[in-house]
């Protein structure tokens, strides 16, 4: 799980980087937004793999607009560390990574047209 304090920091870097406002425009928000794809009911974990909890995660930073700026760049990044700590990495070109996250943030994607989306561009790399 990625904490709320590393998505901040993550954030900053984001916002040095290419620009923006800092800051968090609404903490529940973000706290909602990162606790998402680890959510259980009686015990079971509703999103049963990274794909689902990787789209669990976008889905929730772009449409909750947690901070001030960079919602939608941080979404990916967090969604890309989630697949990554399971070894899955997203092969796309720039015009389909850029769609992706668009269409998410319209709100023209629902969860299970995200989450197929991760999975059909994801690739198996190796973790050491």
């Amino acid at each position: 799980m990625i904490s709320l304090e590393q998505v901040i920091k993550i954030q900053d870097i984001l916002i040095d980087k290419f620009g923006g406002a800092k800051g968090i425009r609404d903490l529940a928000q973000l706290e909602s937004a990162l606790s998402r794809p680890y959510q259980t009911f009686g015990g079971i974990e509703l999103h049963e793999n990274q794909f689902h909890k990787a789209a669990a995660i976008i889905q929730s930073l772009l449409i909750n607009h947690p901070f001030i700026d960079g919602n939608k760049r941080i979404g990916y990044v967090v969604m890309r560390l989630i697949l990554l700590e399971k070894g899955w990495e997203i092969i796309a070109t720039q015009d389909e990574k850029y769609s992706f996250v668009i269409n998410i943030a319209s709100g023209k994607m629902e969860f299970n047209e995200i989450a197929n989306w991760i999975q059909s561009n994801a690739i198996r790399i190796s973790i050491e």
